[in-house]
């Protein structure tokens, strides 16, 4: 917390705030949100847009990197991080009202009442009605993405303070926006419990403009917008000198990348590790692979899984995985035959003193490193072929 007088310090999570942080964002930074992605379907076609070509305007659903297609996806993926609440985002989570209302109901049920639920969503689908089902479904706080280039829908604002949540809005930080994001802070000082300013980012995606209209990263090791983030610290004490008991959070790059998915990351990794992984100090799975020559990660590796046949091969591992198993004494938790990315599991220290076994048998063995999330995306791949 920092008073009127004092410059703006960075807090112990790479980010700055003004009194104490928003619910949903305490638990955001130690990592124990799970993100609830509702659907890409959105009423607002934002140039700023971060959501993947993927997701951007389809109707799917997300737990984290984890394809929703039942309960039991979502439910997996929260055991598996020990979530302590979501975040529910999109696209707009209101567009598909009924699954959002069910997903919190789902979470109150299951993990308790306590389970907290924040939800992120434009003004342009917000109804008395549309909120009163969010409120009785569970709906712990509400953010509101405030539209910058028009305030047609800014009234709206003062329905959702009709029922005893956290109210709030977050914007993203847009240097070039100074007079209209002043005029935002000017018409919620009095109408929010918080305000959460986000650094803005360069998004990898078709959506995202922000290049075309000339804006720059930090540094070629960054997505974050040059200029964005002292924007932000400028507005800082102007939103104080408003209102000095607003709880004002200037979220930033850093703050996603190394504290929030850090913090997941490590979570995460203590619910999807086997038995014989290892965990290394950022929660990356460091484990050893035995793969199908025509299965192998490299180029097109991705492509390759989405082709596949995956019974086929998991049909052939499960034939090799019992020769090994009987020739080497292993026991059931010593190996996992992964259907996902058809592949045997084992540990890494296996693999160099084992390699000609496993060559012989048609496998290529690899030291691999890579994320404990659903897609299990590769960080590093070290091959034993020869």
């Amino acid at each position: 917390m920092i008073d009127h007088h004092q410059e703006s310090v960075q807090n112990q999570y790479y980010s700055y705030n003004l009194n104490a942080l928003p619910k949903g964002c305490q638990y955001c930074v130690k990592g124990e949100k799970l993100v609830y992605f509702a659907t890409g379907i959105c009423p607002r076609k934002c140039y700023f847009c971060p959501v993947s070509d993927e997701k951007y305007g389809n109707d799917v659903t997300f737990a984290n990197e984890r394809k929703v297609q039942s309960e039991e996806d979502v439910l997996t993926e929260a055991k598996a991080m020990q979530a302590q609440g979501a975040g529910i985002t999109g696209g707009d989570p209101l567009a598909k009202l009924t699954r959002t209302l069910s997903f919190i109901r789902l979470m109150k049920q299951k993990f308790g009442k306590q389970f907290h639920t924040h939800l992120y969503t434009s003004l342009n689908l917000v109804t008395t009605d549309t909120l009163q089902q969010l409120w009785e479904a569970g709906l712990d706080e509400i953010r509101f993405h405030l539209d910058l280039e028009s305030e047609h829908f800014w009234p709206k604002l003062l329905l959702a303070k009709h029922f005893n949540w956290d109210v709030g809005v977050e914007i993203p930080l847009i240097p070039t926006k100074g007079k209209e994001t002043r005029k935002v802070l000017d018409f919620i000082q009095d109408k929010v419990d918080f305000l959460v300013l986000n650094e803005l980012e360069v998004a990898d995606n078709r959506q995202s403009q922000l290049l075309q209209m000339n804006f720059t990263t930090k540094d070629k090791m960054s997505y974050a917008v040059a200029g964005s983030l002292g924007f932000g610290l400028e507005l800082l004490p102007y939103s104080q000198q408003k209102n000095p008991s607003l709880k004002v959070h200037l979220c930033t790059a850093q703050l996603k990348d190394r504290v929030q998915l850090g913090n997941r990351l490590k979570r995460e990794a203590q619910g999807m590790k086997k038995k014989f992984d290892q965990v290394d100090e950022e929660g990356l799975l460091i484990r050893g692979a035995l793969y199908l020559p025509e299965l192998v990660p490299g180029f097109s590796y991705r492509k390759k899984l989405e082709l596949c046949d995956k019974k086929i091969m998991v049909a052939k591992l499960k034939i090799i995985a019992e020769e090994i198993k009987e020739e080497l004494k292993l026991r059931e938790e010593d190996f996992f035959i992964d259907e996902q990315k058809p592949r045997i599991l084992l540990s890494a220290k296996k693999i160099a003193p084992l390699k000609k076994r496993f060559l012989k048998k048609g496998l290529i063995p690899a030291i691999v490193k890579e994320y404990p999330t659903a897609d299990q995306l590769e960080i590093e791949v070290e091959l034993m072929e020869k």
